[in-house]
């Protein structure tokens, strides 16, 4: 099992998530977060760290949420890794909870 970075960190990239994995399994791109799912080792510390809720495991995930494994994964395998948390973008707030943002992921 891996867990998974879902629609609502679109925008947000809070990064919080991304100093408690033990094995530096998130990746990051312009707009977003992924998990890799070759690395993930399914210890959940990344889930309650999420500030908008958007990590859920790959059994658990939302309806509606299901492309965003393949999204991981995919994208996994083109962004570079991150293991510090960054500077969340200044607009992250007016973002969270916003539905339908996966047209406005830049990959």
């Amino acid at each position: 099992m891996t867990f998974v970075v879902t629609e609502n960190c679109i925008k947000c990239k809070y990064m919080d998530c991304v100093e408690v994995c033990p094995v530096d399994c998130f990746h990051v791109g312009p707009n977003f977060l992924v998990i890799d799912p070759d690395e993930c080792i399914d210890c959940t510390l990344c889930e309650p760290e999420c500030p908008v809720e958007a990590i859920f495991s790959e059994e658990e995930l939302p309806a509606g949420q299901e492309p965003f494994k393949q999204i991981n994964a995919e994208l996994a395998k083109k962004w570079p890794v991150i293991t510090e948390k960054g500077v969340a973008p200044t607009d992250a707030k007016e973002w969270e909870d916003k539905p339908d943002k996966l047209a406005l992921l830049e990959r």
